[in-house]
């Protein structure tokens, strides 16, 4: 039996989601990169090149987010290649698979345009910043654009939407829990969840 579809559902999802309640955010109210600290510890421990990897992608997805850049798959695909230690990452090229096969991400002739336009809208002023980062984020995740690393791509691709307006969260530990397309519930709780990392302080 042929697995449903997630990616078609997180799309109705993402058209039926609530995002104006996202909380608002703050600037100024952490010294400390979340990101880098969730690197340099549980990830080395773990394993270091792959550390070192993310690192040197989270760099340049700050980078790009200070020189305003827009974001696309072409830049998501340059953070990628770090990533993966310099491979190239083409869009997948067939149905993508999840969760012990349980979720399946079609590909049809127009997935790569929808992810380009869900992309364009990472900067839609129209909607609160929390609710910005989480459905790239959730985006990323669904999409799964790449064969590999799309977790990984997904939170920095919801570092950058924050960095590109001078956000950074103290903890990116507490967004890296298991999604599914169809919990209108969850998707609420993690905006929610990234306006209480913005207020948290380590």
């Amino acid at each position: 039996m042929t697995a449903i579809d997630s990616l078609s559902t997180w799309l109705r999802v993402r058209r039926e989601t609530d995002w104006q309640q996202a909380p608002a955010l703050r600037r100024g109210l952490t010294a400390r990169d979340g990101f880098r600290a969730w690197c340099e510890g549980p990830v080395r421990q773990h394993d270091a090149v792959r550390a070192e990897r993310l690192l040197a992608a989270h760099t340049l997805a700050c980078a790009d987010a200070a020189r305003r850049a827009p974001l696309d798959f072409a830049l998501l695909a340059s953070w990628q290649r770090e990533v993966l230690g310099g491979v190239e990452v083409p869009f997948r090229a067939a149905d993508a698979y999840a969760k012990a096969g349980r979720e399946r991400y079609g590909l049809t002739s127009r997935t790569q345009a929808d992810f380009a336009a869900c992309l364009y809208e990472a900067t839609d002023q129209g909607l609160p910043l929390a609710a910005r980062a989480a459905r790239v984020y959730l985006d990323v995740a669904f999409f799964h654009p790449f064969t590999d690393g799309n977790a990984r791509s997904a939170l920095l691709a919801l570092v950058h939407v924050l960095a590109r307006e001078d956000i950074v969260l103290s903890e990116v530990g507490p967004l890296q829990t298991i999604r599914y397309a169809d919990d209108p519930a969850g998707v609420a709780d993690l905006a929610t969840l990234i306006g209480v990392l913005n207020r948290r302080r380590c």
